[in-house]
């Protein structure tokens, strides 16, 4: 089963290259184990971060998240989901 996390963040304005740059650093810094798929982080309109993450777990496992950024980083609390893939068709 592939298990998707996401990780969204606005920053304070005018500090939304050092959020990415942050995240960016966070991603590479997580576990090989369980391997991740893909790892990947986008700068949105507004100053939004995205990092989103794909395992192939089970959908319970206990997978690493970010942690919160430290300083004035970020405008609110950062938001998290995880999703399970589903068959279509």
């Amino acid at each position: 089963m592939t298990v998707a996390l996401m990780w969204e963040a606005r920053a304070v304005s005018g500090r939304g290259e050092e959020l990415l740059a942050w995240a960016g650093e966070q991603v590479r810094g997580l576990p090989a184990d369980p391997a991740p798929v893909r790892r990947e982080a986008f700068r949105a309109p507004q100053d939004r971060v995205l990092v989103i993450t794909w395992w192939d777990a089970p959908y319970d496992a206990d997978l690493p998240e970010l942690p919160e950024p430290d300083g004035g980083l970020v405008t609110r609390a950062v938001h998290r989901w995880r999703f399970e893939s589903v068959a279509t068709g």
